[in-house]
């Protein structure tokens, strides 16, 4: 089993990664209670979390088991989640080559839609995007160790350098990734808000990054971990007014964002997005309905990993995504949160109509 490294297990805690649950335990100094890594609770500031691998050590340590996740108490689902860990550990095993999932689905003895369906509800993504993401991280790391855009690209696993150009998670070229962000000019501002702390990035052009979460720390941690080298400015005034209207946004107090955005994309990708800020304020639509504005009807996967990448939360409105049966899927930022802006969404769209 990989060991963790305590800045992957505070991740895991931010992203309420239920996967997780049962390889570790957190506890919070100052309440003295302990926590599993998918628990519900407000995040706690990361000075004041320490790390244990079971229960039992928590305990000895002098913390109390949290009575919202019970941390303590047998996991639900137990079988399915160490399942899906094995499955984790497959595709990890074989980063350039993973096994297709038809072979995962023979390996595990699984029949390929119910493995897709019960990864994708416990790690909250498929099998294929999360090789993809550790693709990605692997690229990262090799550039990180000096390696040339090409070298990292195919240790990575990329067939070429058009794969990579085509995916959107780098946020800016791969030569501008590898110095660290070096060329570009980045402020950004970090504000509470109705829905946990929000950051706010943009360079001169545009925003390009709106985050949420339980710790202002852990935002900018994020921002400067991705761009190192970049030129980092904090509490800009001139995103002052483009937070403002965020703000007003998140308190009901303005159905629209209009705000100019600087991210990089595939064609495609820009056209989820463009579609998405088409969404009328307090509708919803699922990813069907939006791969068929598209006119292209078969590219629901491809529109599902759009939104997940999308990295303006918010401004391009992603939450308003549903499953096909109506039910709320993977949000970034939690699903609470995603359930908190439809629902107010819902009711100011009713009052105006009223």
């Amino acid at each position: 089993m990989t060991t963790l490294s305590d800045t992957h297990r505070w991740q895991i805690i931010l992203d309420r990664n239920a996967l997780y649950d049962g390889r570790f335990v957190f506890g919070v100094r100052t309440t003295g209670i302990y926590c599993k890594p998918s628990c519900p609770a407000r995040r706690p500031r990361p000075e004041n979390v320490v790390f244990f691998a079971a229960p039992e050590q928590a305990e000895i340590a002098g913390y109390r088991a949290c009575q919202r996740c019970r941390p303590d108490a047998l996991i639900p689902h137990e079988a399915n989640l160490d399942l899906m860990r094995r499955v984790c550990r497959a595709l990890e095993a074989h980063p350039a080559d993973p096994p297709t999932l038809a072979e995962l689905a023979r390996q595990f003895h699984l029949s390929p839609s119910h493995l897709q369906r019960t990864f994708k509800q416990l790690v909250g993504v498929t099998p294929k995007q999360y090789t993809l993401a550790l693709r990605l991280q692997r690229f990262k790391d090799e550039l990180r160790d000096g390696n040339t855009v090409t070298t990292a690209a195919f240790k990575a696993g990329f067939n070429g350098l058009s794969q990579l150009y085509e995916s959107p998670l780098l946020g800016m070229t791969p030569a501008c990734y590898q110095a660290g962000g070096a060329a570009a000019e980045i402020g950004y501002v970090i504000s509470e808000s109705p829905l946990g702390w929000l950051l706010v990035a943009a360079t001169p052009q545009g925003v390009c990054a709106v985050k949420l979460g339980d710790s202002p720390r852990a935002l900018e941690a994020e921002l400067r971990n991705e761009f190192a080298a970049a030129t980092l400015q904090s509490d800009q005034p001139r995103l002052r007014q483009w937070l403002g209207a965020i703000l007003e946004y998140l308190r009901g107090e303005q159905p629209h964002l209009d705000l100019p955005t600087d991210v990089r994309a595939t064609a495609f990708q820009r056209r989820v997005w463009e579609e998405l800020r088409r969404i009328p304020f307090g509708e919803t639509r699922s990813y069907s309905e939006v791969a068929a504005a598209l006119g292209n009807p078969g590219a629901v996967r491809a529109v599902a990993r759009a939104c997940a990448v999308n990295p303006t939360a918010l401004v391009v409105p992603c939450h308003r995504i549903i499953g096909e049966d109506g039910k709320l899927r993977g949000y970034r930022w939690g699903l609470e949160r995603k359930r908190r802006l439809l629902e107010q969404e819902k009711q100011i769209a009713k009052r105006g109509s009223s």
